[in-house]
């Protein structure tokens, strides 16, 4: 028989930010809130925000580059940013600078030029 589990909230017993979860094959484990994305966001070509978490506002800083700022900072600037852009065509994203509070994005097409899309990302890291 199934068990079913409702809480509010877990907190580990030894450091209370911290869950280990056994993975697949009950040989490893992993951190919880390391696993967690802590970021995400869905964004027209001009920094519009579709939908979003942890993300306060973004801003079109010129063609192809984007900025999105963070409702809750990161704990340092060595996070990962990783996303997708454009409808239909080939785009490269790459991400050109990080803060604790905000991460800079640029676009360019498969040429090498900066053009405008729709973008989407994610972002793992330590929350402040």
């Amino acid at each position: 028989m199934a068990s079913q589990l409702k809480v509010d909230t877990l907190t580990g017993v030894t450091t209370a930010g911290s869950i280990v979860v056994t993975g697949e094959g009950n040989s490893t484990t992993t951190n919880l809130q390391q696993g967690l994305a802590k970021t995400w966001y869905l964004a027209s070509n001009s920094a519009s925000l579709t939908d979003s978490f942890n993300i306060s506002s973004g801003s079109d800083g010129g063609t192809g580059n984007y900025t999105y700022n963070y409702s809750n900072a990161f704990s340092n600037a060595n996070y990962s940013v990783s996303g997708v852009c454009g409808e239909g065509s080939i785009f490269i994203m790459f991400n050109s600078s990080r803060a604790t509070g905000s991460s800079n994005n640029k676009i360019g097409n498969t040429s090498g030029s900066v053009t405008d899309a729709q973008n989407t990302g994610q972002i793992n890291g330590d929350l402040a």
